[in-house]
């Protein structure tokens, strides 16, 4: 019984919390990702959106940082997660050192959606008006 329960529990914590209906964006919809602009897209369509040299150095500059600081959270995070996996490989499970573990990998991987979303907003702001809105243009054009 206790062999079976364990799979099913770990379904129901990596499923998605239900979303209230009325504050669900559509499915496919992010509307993060829609106010900003991912380095990729910035790279395919440089020259299109006029990217002068200044800011090709500026961006280059905001992806190498975060890219050194997700390397490190990276090998932190793999850390802390082998160690919860060990913590749930014991019998019994200690609860409270798990939940003080998941804890710990939350908390790096909450420091990876937080470069990544700062990273975005730099490079939004490096951008101008009109780069802007060429580049949400050419989002929507399929590839």
């Amino acid at each position: 019984m206790k062999r079976a329960l364990m799979p099913c529990l770990l379904l129901l914590l990596a499923a998605p919390a239900p979303a209230v209906a009325q504050h669900a964006p559509a499915p496919g919809d992010d509307p993060i990702a829609r106010n900003l602009f991912p380095p990729e897209l910035l790279m395919r369509h440089g020259a299109e959106i006029g990217l002068d040299e200044e800011q090709r150095a500026a961006i280059k500059d905001a992806i190498q940082k975060a890219q050194s600081k997700f390397l490190g959270v990276q090998w932190d995070m793999q850390d802390e997660t082998g160690k919860m996996v060990r913590l749930l490989q014991a019998r019994p499970i200690d609860e409270a050192a798990v939940l003080a573990q998941v804890d710990k990998v939350l908390a790096l991987e909450r420091e990876v959606k937080k470069t990544q979303l700062s990273l975005l907003i730099r490079i939004k702001n490096l951008l101008t008006e009109p780069q802007q809105a060429k580049l949400a243009e050419l989002r929507k054009r399929p590839d």
